[in-house]
C-alpha cells in the first residue's frame, strides 16, 4: 500500500475545511431565510419593504404592532434559543462520545425546568431570579449525575442511565407542582413546558442574548480541544489539551446556554438531541461541529414554529413539532445502539 504524502494530507485538510465552511454558510443562510419568513407570514402577510420600514421605526397601522410586538420577539427567541439548545446538545454529546447524551435525555434540561417551574408556580416570580435558579439547578444536576456515575468506575453509558433516572424524578416533581398549582396558573405553565414561543417578549430574551455573548465564543474557542478529547483522555493529554479545565469551562458554558434558553422558551423537545448528529453528518466528524449544531438548532426551532403556526387548523407549540420529529429518531438510535452492542 502506497504511503500517504504530506501534500495529500494537506489537500485532505483543505477539502474538509472547505466543506465545513460551505455547510456553515448554507446553514446560516437557511436560518436567515426562515427568520425572515416568521416576520412575513401570519394572519396577515407583510412585504419585506413593510417589515423594513417598521423595523427602522416607522409607524404603520396594524403592521407595527404585529411585527414589533409579536413577530420580532418570536423570531429572535427562536434563533437564540434554537442556537443555544443545538450548541449545548452538541457539547454534551461530544464530551461523552455518545449521541444519547443530550441534555434533555440525561436530565439537565429537567433540572433547569424544575427550578423555573418552582419560581413561576410557587414563588410567582420570573425574570432574573428564575434565570439564576435555572442555571444553578442545571449545574447542580450536572454535578450530581457526574458524581453518581463515578461509583465502580466511570462510563458514559452509566452516566446516561443515571441521568435518565434523575430526569424521571425531576419530571415527577414538575408534575406534582402542576397538580398543586392554582387552576389559573397551571395552563400557562403547561404551555411553557411544551416549549412555546407564544407571548415571548423582548425583555424575556435579553438574559439569553447576554449569556450567548459570553458563552458562545468560549465554546467555539474550546471546540478544537473538545474534538481532540473525543480521541480519549490519554490521547488528549498527550496532545497538550488541559482536559479537566476544558471540561469544566465548556460544561459551565453549555449549561448556562441551556438554562437561559429554557427559561426564555421552555424546554423545546429534542432540539439539543437532533442538532449534534445532523451537524456531524453534514460537516464531517474531523472538525468541530458545535457551530453548525447551533445553526441547525436555530433552523429546527424556526421551521418547527412556522409549521406549528401555519400548517394546521389549530396553532401548535414549537415543542410539539420538534417532538414529533425527534421521537422517531430517538427510537431509531436506541435500536441501532442496541444492535451495535449485540454485535
Amino acid at each position: 500500500m502506497a504511503s500517504i504524502t504530506a501534500q495529500e494530507i494537506e489537500l485532505g485538510r483543505r477539502d474538509r475545511a472547505a466543506r465545513w465552511m460551505l455547510v456553515v454558510s448554507i446553514l446560516a443562510l437557511l436560518a436567515i431565510v426562515l427568520a425572515i419568513l416568521i416576520l412575513v407570514i401570519g394572519n396577515n402577510s407583510y412585504s419585506l419593504a413593510t417589515i423594513f420600514r417598521v423595523l427602522v421605526g416607522e409607524e404603520i397601522a396594524g403592521a407595527s404592532f404585529a411585527i414589533r410586538t409579536l413577530r420580532l420577539p418570536r423570531m429572535l427567541a427562536a434563533v437564540l434559543a434554537g442556537f443555544a439548545f443545538g450548541m449545548s446538545g452538541s457539547v454534551f454529546q461530544t464530551l461523552l462520545r455518545n449521541p444519547l447524551a443530550s441534555p434533555n435525555i440525561i436530565g439537565i434540561t429537567s433540572g433547569s425546568s424544575a427550578a423555573a417551574v418552582f419560581f413561576i408556580l410557587v414563588l410567582r416570580t420570573s425574570g432574573t431570579a428564575a434565570s439564576a435558579a435555572s442555571v444553578a439547578a442545571g449545574l447542580i444536576v450536572t454535578a450530581l449525575i457526574y458524581i453518581l456515575s463515578q461509583g465502580g468506575g466511570f462510563s458514559g453509558g452509566k452516566l446516561i442511565l443515571i441521568g435518565i433516572g434523575i430526569q424521571a424524578m425531576l419530571n415527577a416533581l414538575i408534575s406534582y407542582m402542576l397538580q398543586q398549582a392554582a387552576s389559573n396558573d397551571a395552563p400557562s405553565a403547561m404551555r411553557w413546558l411544551s416549549g412555546s414561543l407564544n407571548a415571548v417578549k423582548l425583555t424575556d430574551i435579553v438574559p439569553l442574548g447576554l449569556t450567548m455573548i459570553l458563552a458562545v465564543p468560549l465554546i467555539l474557542l474550546l471546540s478544537r480541544s473538545l474534538s481532540i478529547m473525543e480521541l480519549g483522555e490519554q490521547s488528549a493529554l498527550t496532545l497538550g489539551v488541559r482536559t479537566n479545565l476544558t471540561r469544566i469551562l465548556i460544561v459551565i458554558a453549555a449549561v448556562c446556554l441551556l438554562a437561559f434558553a429554557t427559561v426564555a422558551t421552555g424546554p423545546i423537545a429534542f432540539v439539543s438531541f437532533l442538532a449534534g448528529p445532523i451537524a456531524k453528518r453534514l460537516s464531517g466528524s474531523s472538525l468541530p461541529h458545535t457551530l453548525p449544531a447551533g445553526f441547525i438548532g436555530a433552523i429546527l426551532v424556526l421551521a418547527g414554529d412556522l409549521i406549528g403556526q401555519n400548517a394546521f387548523a389549530i396553532r401548535l407549540p414549537v415543542g410539539v413539532i420538534t417532538g414529533i420529529i425527534g421521537a422517531p429518531y430517538l427510537i431509531y438510535l436506541l435500536i441501532r445502539t442496541y444492535k451495535i452492542g449485540e454485535a
